[in-house]
């Protein structure tokens, strides 16, 4: 059996055991309880990420005094920040582990209901719909069947809404991080080109989900407001568990 195989099949169970309660929308329930598994799965690195986050943080004096004392040394800034954050078991990429690992799965949820369909074969997902919508159709598709307000337009105009409002709430979180956790330290943000437009930038980004909802099949559309919500809440939970300060930003591109 093929990986898309062994994920079909996968799916597809998980839409029988929910189908008593979901009826025809049982694939798109049994997606988001897929993701809510995957997201379940990564969560202790997430809570790793959190704790690394505040580890960091908490570093950061001695960090400005290693820039202060090696400014002209750049080479030997670099080995004594390395050093650092061995010592202290710091790693600065541990955050991005949660996200990368999400990856696999929603690149074979985007290929199983892509236009080029179950790797060259089929399956029986791709028949499934979430209310009148097509799992494997798209926000294009759904205006060419009645518009905006038709009923596979209703469907994804309810994502919309929904994914906005996630959307806001990481904004303004971002907002209030890069206020206490600028992108770069204060005493290196002279003469950083572009700097103030990134930072500017850098919360509007949050809404960049609501263009892969447009673009991608409903199916991966799915994985990514759910990945996206769980996010949301995942770093409320962490913030107020292990930082007592603004929680980290969210991954945009698939919702880690």
């Amino acid at each position: 059996m093929s990986v898309f195989e062994v994920f079909a099949s996968l799916v597809e169970r998980l839409a029988d055991l929910v189908q008593p309660l979901f009826h025809g929308s049982a694939a798109a329930a049994a997606i988001v309880l897929f993701t809510m598994l995957v997201r379940l799965a990564v969560h202790p690195l997430s809570r790793q990420a959190a704790r690394g986050q505040q580890a960091r943080a908490k570093l950061q004096p001695q960090l400005a005094e290693l820039r202060k004392k090696h400014r002209k040394d750049p080479e030997r800034l670099r080995k004594a920040v390395a050093e650092l954050h061995a010592a202290e078991k710091v790693s600065p990429f541990s955050g991005c582990l949660p996200s990368l690992l999400q990856l696999p799965a929603f690149f074979l949820l985007y290929q199983l209901f892509s236009d080029s369909g179950f790797g060259g074969g089929h399956t029986t997902l791709l028949d499934h719909t979430l209310l009148s919508a097509p799992l494997r159709g798209r926000w294009a598709d759904a205006l060419g069947h009645g518009g905006l307000i038709g009923g596979q337009g209703l469907v994804y105009l309810a994502l919309f809404v929904f994914v906005a409002g996630v959307a806001a709430f990481n904004y303004r979180r971002t907002k209030r991080q890069l206020a206490t956790q600028p992108l770069v330290p204060a005493d290196q943000q002279e003469g950083v080109p572009g700097l103030e437009a990134m930072t500017k930038l850098m919360p509007l980004m949050s809404f960049g989900t609501l263009i892969t909802v447009a673009v991608v099949p409903l199916a991966a559309a799915l994985y990514v407001v759910t990945s996206t919500t769980w996010s949301a809440l995942e770093r409320a939970y962490l913030y107020r568990e292990t930082h007592g300060g603004t929680p980290p930003a969210a991954p945009l591109a698939t919702g880690a």
